[in-house]
């Protein structure tokens, strides 16, 4: 039985492709479960939207003052 694995070469690349997938499987499975993953989109907001809009956030702001535009906020709700 061996030997006949010794004779058929063809099979040597078929089992690196198959070995190379096994480990990017196995790297893309751990990486999967112990990265942290948001499954509820919903409550958890993006983190630029937690920021205050009344406090400037560049170093130097000059004659600039905030109001919210009312399509993005109407765009806002109806996404939530």
């Amino acid at each position: 039985m061996y030997s006949d694995a010794e004779e058929e070469e063809r099979a040597d690349p078929l089992i690196g492709f198959v070995a190379l997938a096994a480990v990017g499987v196995t790297c893309a499975s751990l990486y999967f479960l112990f990265t942290r993953m948001i499954l509820n989109k919903s409550t958890n907001t993006e983190p630029w939207e937690r920021l205050d809009p009344s406090k400037p956030q560049k170093l130097v702001t000059i004659n600039q003052k905030w109001r919210p535009i009312e399509e993005l906020e109407l765009m806002k709700s109806m996404t939530k």
